[in-house]
């Protein structure tokens, strides 16, 4: 990629966000009925390569069932309101009825009221695990120490550790580090960790013996770290960067496939199309799902850091329902907008071109618009 100068002695790189790109036509077109949209991570199989964010607007245990009704994986967030309340209905609901300019100072009030409950974790656990779904729950780089062992102990299958973005090694105010390679050798399942935005980043968690990483942000829509922070890659080219991380830690581990999973900025089914363009395995979604009918949040959605107690970087928003969790993974559609029927989408998308599964798909030709 070509470094463009700034000004002065500073340069940068050209990226390229889901907007800016798009899929091109191939010369040979197939029939969606054969395609195959199957994903596995480790020993765990699913139809879709959808997985829910942990996003107390998107997974509650009952909404965890229906998503995985559907082929995808759900994810619990264990520092969230689940973990917190023996039943977070009502406040859920008084989340979602709350003036936009008092959202904010209510999600933190709501999340910093009662510590999380350890055993609050092992019953929800213990509920997902007695639907029959795949359990996997979230927790964040700092809580891992204390959460994650908790979890797996109960039954957790699959652990997500995501945060902002996260490093291989994060170093505290006090010298002490939080090394996530001895932790995900411990934990002893499945880990996906995140998020990440460059290659370098990238290898870096490669290496702690993930089976995933999140490419992004986590939350695209619902957090403003761009505005807060100034920090944003442009999903695009984060992506395609990160594959090529996954090539490179291929070769260099003599084999290990790493699993690269999109995560932030995909609001329809053509920005989901765009991300495994680009070089996803999976796409963790959270807006699309918050538009459903049945989703937790009532028709409003919001991420971890909506609710961070000093320094907020994200808001609750308001989403128009489209319909079900059903229709809005597998149809039918209603609308022609790119919020219903995700899986769909991308079924006609790589029959389209001419893919037959996702990992042909990743070689498809892409056009970049931008000017």
């Amino acid at each position: 990629m070509v470094d463009v100068v700034i000004g002065g002695s500073k340069q940068g790189r050209r990226g390229y966000s889901f907007d800016e790109v798009a899929v091109a036509p191939h010369r040979r077109t197939r029939d969606a009925s054969e395609v195959s949209t199957g994903w596995a991570i480790d020993a765990y199989r699913f139809d879709t390569p959808f997985i829910a964010a942990p996003m107390d607007s998107v997974v509650s245990p009952e909404s965890a069932q229906a998503i995985a009704r559907n082929g995808a994986l759900a994810v619990l967030n264990i520092e969230g309101l689940w973990a917190r309340y023996a039943d977070p209905s009502l406040l859920l609901r008084e989340i979602a009825q709350a003036d936009h300019d008092q959202a904010t100072e209510l999600l933190q009030k709501l999340y910093s009221e009662k510590p999380v409950d350890h055993g609050l974790i092992k019953e929800r656990v213990g509920q997902l695990k007695e639907s029959g779904i795949t359990v996997s729950v979230a927790v964040s780089p700092q809580a891992t120490p204390e959460l994650a062992p908790i979890a797996v102990g109960a039954g957790a299958e699959i652990m997500v550790i995501r945060g902002t973005t996260v490093s291989a090694e994060h170093v505290s105010a006090n010298g002490e580090a939080l090394n996530l390679k001895s932790y995900i050798h411990d934990l002893d399942v499945p880990v996906i960790v995140g998020g990440c935005a460059t290659a370098q980043a990238a290898l870096h968690l490669m290496r702690t013996g993930a089976a995933g990483v999140l490419v992004g942000f986590g939350g695209g829509s619902s957090h403003t770290t761009a505005e807060v922070l100034g920090v944003r890659v442009p999903m695009a080219t984060a992506i395609a960067d990160v594959a090529s991380a996954r090539r490179d830690y291929l070769d260099e581990s003599g084999g290990r496939y790493v699993h690269v999973i999109a995560d932030g900025s995909m609001g329809n089914s053509g920005d989901i199309v765009k991300a495994f363009a680009c070089g996803a395995d999976a796409a963790m979604i959270g807006s699309v799902l918050a538009r459903a009918s049945d989703a937790p949040g009532g028709g409003t959605h919001w991420g971890s850091e909506a609710w961070h107690p000093n320094l907020p970087r994200g808001e609750r928003h308001t989403m128009n329902q489209v319909g079900s969790i059903d229709q809005v993974l597998n149809g039918p559609a209603t609308r022609g907008d790119g919020t219903m029927n995700l899986v769909g989408a991308l079924r006609k998308a790589m029959a389209t071109t001419g893919y037959s599964d996702l990992k042909e798909f990743q070689r498809v030709e892409m056009i970049i618009s931008a000017s």
